[in-house]
């Protein structure tokens, strides 16, 4: 195959996918990427230089030159991330460039692999929609918030699994309801329904639309 092979996961938060796309980069030896990490990237990179995330040029050109490599291990989980992330995010000059980031990313896989997996909220409607493969990954709201507290209780002992249950429908709303990029299913992704799956179940899901793919691919 001379085109990398692109596989597409989609889906609202809790909802597996970020496990799965991890499985399935070591199943296949292909590039992944977490798409939604690139803002945080973006607002960690500039709170280390000193720089205002509220700059808009700056962080235009930050993003521009950005290199995911150089966050990996870093924290981009704290509170001062999470700001500065939200007022990057609505900047359309990094949004831009990010989209280019990340279909530069599925066309040319890092290592020279001869795949990549992103995933994220509008992977195989916008950033690839020419995708080999798409999933879009969901599963039912009370699940995936059991699964989110599940994650962060204990960190956060005082944290209710209610909270977190708001947080999501709150989230999934947005994402939906977004002018730009909304998070959809592309009308060629395979639904993949965790409710009631395990891990090992969905992985072995998704491999049977993958390995029959690549079998046509040749």
């Amino acid at each position: 195959m001379d085109a990398a092979f692109v596989i597409a996961l989609d889906g609202p938060a809790a909802s597996g996918k970020g496990t799965l796309a991890r499985r399935l980069s070591d199943q296949y030896a292909f590039a992944y990427l977490d798409t939604g990490t690139l803002y945080r990237g973006v607002a960690w990179t500039m709170l280390q230089s000193d720089l205002d995330p509220a700059d808009e040029a700056r962080a235009a050109a930050t993003a521009r030159d950005y290199d995911h490599a150089a966050v990996e291990g870093a924290d981009i989980r704290t509170r001062a991330v999470s700001a500065a992330s939200s007022v990057v995010a609505k900047n359309p000059g990094v949004r831009a460039a990010l989209l280019d980031y990340q279909r530069r990313f599925a066309k040319a896989p890092p290592g020279g692999v001869r795949g990549a997996i992103l995933d994220g909220r509008d992977i195989g409607t916008v950033v690839c929609p020419d995708a080999a493969v798409k999933f879009f990954v969901t599963a039912n709201a009370a699940v995936r918030a059991h699964r989110r507290w599940l994650e962060l209780v204990e960190a956060r002992p005082d944290l209710t699994e209610v909270a977190v249950y708001k947080d999501l429908l709150e989230r999934d709303a947005r994402d939906a309801g977004r002018a730009d990029a909304p998070m959809t299913r592309a009308d060629d992704a395979e639904l993949l329904d965790t409710t009631h799956l395990s891990i090992d179940a969905a992985f072995a899901a998704a491999r049977r639309v993958i390995d029959g793919a690549l079998q046509r691919c040749g």
